[in-house]
């Protein structure tokens, strides 16, 4: 099995989805300011977002794609989405209730998965459709969310509403859906035995 190497810290992509990680103090202390500071705040999100897109691009052209990559940039986008949740919701701009299922939805996972990595052979988590639906939901919903601040258009509240929910909405569902892709991806392991030979 490929395992985690410490040059892979000196790959590229990876070097920018760790700059993505220093990202995240910045911007909640932009959130959470008194007064708050969103065009900081949605500049360095936005800045984020083009680091998260370069990563994958550079991976591919430098054909620089590292297991440490695999596992640090979906760890990246969950710090980020969910410190912004945390800290939108202590600042009553998003609803407890909406928050509180997304670290459900995402703690729940992230216990299932290194339960799984530590106890049987399964390496294969990648999310499913209903999981990069979610993922782009959040974005979306922070994004509009701190537009809002920064807009009062009144076609802005309706896009932040439908947002939310779909997070909501989607939060459940991949999360359901989560559960049945790993008990068929557990299916297809070997037996115990054989992988023991």
């Amino acid at each position: 099995m490929k395992r985690l190497q410490f040059q892979d810290l000196k790959a590229f992509p990876n070097q920018l989805t760790l700059l993505r990680l220093v990202f995240i103090p910045f911007i909640v202390m932009a959130v959470t300011d008194n007064p708050p500071h969103y065009p900081i705040a949605m500049s360095l999100f936005i800045l984020a977002g083009v680091t998260d897109g370069l990563d994958g691009l550079f991976a591919r052209w430098l054909k620089q794609k590292t297991l440490l990559g695999q596992y640090l940039d979906p760890i990246a986008d969950k710090l980020l989405l969910s410190t912004l949740f945390l800290a939108l919701s202590v600042e009553h701009r998003i609803p407890w209730k909406i928050t509180l299922v997304v670290f459900s939805r995402d703690f729940g996972i992230l216990l299932v998965s290194t339960l799984l990595y530590l106890t049987t052979e399964l390496r294969d988590y990648t999310p499913s459709y209903f999981g990069k639906a979610n993922t782009a939901a959040q974005v979306g919903a922070v994004f509009i969310v701190m537009l809002n601040e920064l807009n009062d258009a009144t076609w802005i509240d309706h896009v932040q509403d439908i947002l939310l929910w779909s997070v909501f909405g989607l939060a459940l569902l991949s999360g359901v859906h989560y559960i049945v892709l790993v008990g068929r991806r557990m299916r297809g392991l070997p037996p115990p035995s054989a992988t023991s030979t």
